[in-house]
């Protein structure tokens, strides 16, 4: 009523406005000349339309022959009678922060991937480490795996008990001599991405990392991860004074030893 502020008549109710300096806007228009009709049927159906149709099961099958074309390896997508298709993708793990895993676990056989066996749930004991960086994971999912699968997929590989949600999968796109990377939604299909680039990884590869939020999300954590990350701050911060330590002790050595070397000559 004050700033007369332009709404439709039907998202009137749900508009919030904090004004209060009344009489400012006296001699304008009305608050209901302001108000704009209902959105008529023909734009509902214009924005329906501008939606980009799921490609045919002919359409699909196309363009996994023109993948397969380029595959160099045994890594072939293969084609449903559903529609639906399997395929590979590698995933490139890229986690600059230890992870939780039980602790003193055997590795995982054949005999509990095939019965999957969750070995982490065998025992109540976690340790934190890292895993090495930049390692590839490559997983075999179809066109109907979405990204939460995938992650929660790798996680269960590498018998990792952190929350899915901390981490995030990404792909990583090369242009014009350019890394470009963006944080895939948990909805997606990766597979179907792939199929769109082709196979070759280097236009198009997906990351595993970090669900990077801004700050650092510490109430997710539990107060043993907590504390195990105390652990390995504090061990990288002896490292690094050892590390200075030495250094300045080279140098000083060095030092002594040209000093050495220059007594009694002349200059």
């Amino acid at each position: 009523a004050d700033c007369r502020y332009t709404c439709h008549q039907e998202c009137r109710s749900l508009i919030q406005l904090d004004c209060r300096r009344p009489g400012q806007w006296q001699g304008q228009l009305s608050p209901e000349s302001t108000l704009l009709p209902p959105c008529s049927q023909n734009v509902t159906q214009t924005v329906e339309e501008e939606k980009p149709e799921p490609p045919t099961v002919q359409e699909i099958k196309q363009k996994i022959e023109k993948y397969n074309a380029k595959v160099t390896n045994c890594l072939l997508m293969k084609l449903s009678d559903d529609g639906t298709y399997t395929g590979f993708i590698k995933v490139h793990l890229k986690l600059r922060r230890p992870v939780t895993v039980p602790a003193r676990i055997r590795p995982q056989s054949i005999y509990d991937a095939l019965k999957e066996v969750n070995l982490a749930e065998m025992t109540d004991k976690r340790t934190s480490f890292y895993l090495p960086l930049d390692a590839i994971k490559q997983l075999h999912i179809s066109s109907t795996t979405t990204v939460s699968e995938v992650i929660q997929g790798l996680l269960k590989k590498f018998m990792v008990v952190d929350n899915p949600q901390k981490f995030a999968l990404f792909k990583e796109m090369r242009k014009d001599g350019q890394v470009l990377s963006q944080k895939l939604p948990l909805t997606e299909y990766p597979l179907y991405l792939r199929l769109l680039a082709g196979p070759d990884t280097d236009v198009l590869s997906f990351v595993l990392k970090e669900n990077e939020t801004g700050e650092v999300e510490w109430d997710a954590f539990s107060i043993p991860e907590l504390q195990n990350f105390l652990m390995i701050l504090d061990k990288e911060e002896k490292d690094k004074i050892q590390q200075v330590h030495r250094k300045y002790e080279r140098f000083k050595q060095r030092l002594q030893q040209t000093l050495k070397e220059a007594r009694g000559k002349p200059g």
